[in-house]
């Protein structure tokens, strides 16, 4: 049985006219322009990917069997993450105005990186409609790891101690990541959990023939499995470190309280300070708080609108979290560290 994907309520035209004030937000947001297409800079970022990728795989096939290849891995990572942000903005229909030619965009950086583009937009719309709610978010949902104290609370067995320990293995489950997104992948496809199975079974069977095809065919054997760990790692953890700050160790909505969607996605977003650099790095999602208002703005919009967003905040007493990006990793595992306390104390009878 297939599914549809949720739709995210439009913020192109007519800003709408929600409560908390977003109404008056929308419209100086789209009066500025930002809600319109950034065409010319989306052609950019598929051109400088593509020379990238068509580089990295000349130098791959040039270098041949060497464990200088193990450089290009880190790069791939790269790259990977690049061409999955691409995937993000096509999910939240940023590129084009339609969505048809939004997933063919979507589709296409799902095979390149393995990833189900379809199953990604069903979760990621349903962390957008809910984000950090202790009820609904998925992204907060996840077995070895506790974003609140009733999360951590609800830990049995061996998870347990990983949850009570969890600022220091945060990193290292990062390079497992990469694979989780790919076993999520082909989970969704199996159970047709996806609106176009097929499609995206092709997609996954081409990725995996040519990926590993091409790795196990130029690198000797031992070179092509630690060549795809350093990949599939560094790839999990720059899409971790992309996504975490952004709403890791911010307020966690309690089951049964529900907010308005002004107050909820400024609430539980944290924006990372930096330049256009950091911009690129982080595919724009350093612009958490505008990126979660208004999904559908294109990326190359974010850095425009995030002035008149904060000045709204703070004209309305909003609190706008706003920090640089060492700081932000600190605040995440900070959090962690918290929350995980209580399962570190000893559970034993106190001493006579």
């Amino acid at each position: 049985m297939t599914t549809s994907p949720p739709t995210e309520p439009s913020t192109r035209g007519t800003p709408p006219t929600t409560a908390g004030g977003f109404g008056e937000l929308a419209a100086l947001v789209s009066g500025a322009g930002l809600l319109q297409q950034a065409r010319r800079a989306y052609l950019l970022l598929f051109a400088a990917n593509a020379v990238l990728l068509a580089g990295g795989l000349t130098a791959f096939v040039w270098l041949g069997p060497s464990w200088w290849q193990l450089l290009l891995a880190v790069f791939f990572a790269v790259v990977t993450t690049q061409l999955a942000f691409i995937g993000h903005d096509a999910g939240h229909r940023q590129i084009f105005t339609g969505r048809r030619a939004n997933d063919v965009v979507g589709y296409l950086h799902g095979g390149l990186v393995g990833l189900s583009y379809g199953s990604w937009v069903v979760q990621h719309t349903a962390h957008h409609a809910h984000p950090n709610h202790a009820d609904d978010d998925p992204d907060i949902d996840i077995p070895v790891l506790a974003f609140s104290p009733e999360q951590a609370a609800a830990a049995r067995g061996p998870v347990r101690w990983m949850i009570g320990h969890q600022a220091y293995l945060f990193l290292p489950l990062l390079f497992l990541e990469g694979w989780s997104l790919h076993v999520t992948a082909v989970r969704a496809v199996v159970r047709r959990e996806v609106p176009r199975p097929r499609l995206e079974a092709a997609l996954l069977v081409a990725h995996a023939v040519g990926y590993l095809g091409a790795v196990f065919w130029v690198l000797d054997p031992l070179q092509a499995v630690v060549f795809v760990l350093v990949h599939q790692g560094l790839w999990g953890v720059y899409m971790g470190l992309a996504f975490a700050p952004n709403h890791k160790g911010m307020p966690v909505i309690p089951a049964g309280r529900r907010l308005d969607h002004l107050h909820k996605q400024v609430l539980t977003s944290r924006n990372v300070l930096g330049g256009r650099v950091l911009d690129l790095a982080m595919g724009g999602l350093n612009y958490q708080v505008e990126h979660h208002l208004f999904p559908r703005m294109p990326r190359p919009h974010l850095r425009r609108a995030q002035p008149l967003v904060q000045a709204f905040c703070t004209a309305h007493g909003l609190p706008y979290t706003r920090t640089g990006p060492l700081r932000s990793y600190a605040e995440v595992l900070r959090h962690l560290h918290a929350v995980g306390a209580p399962l570190r104390r000893p559970t034993g009878p106190p001493a006579p």
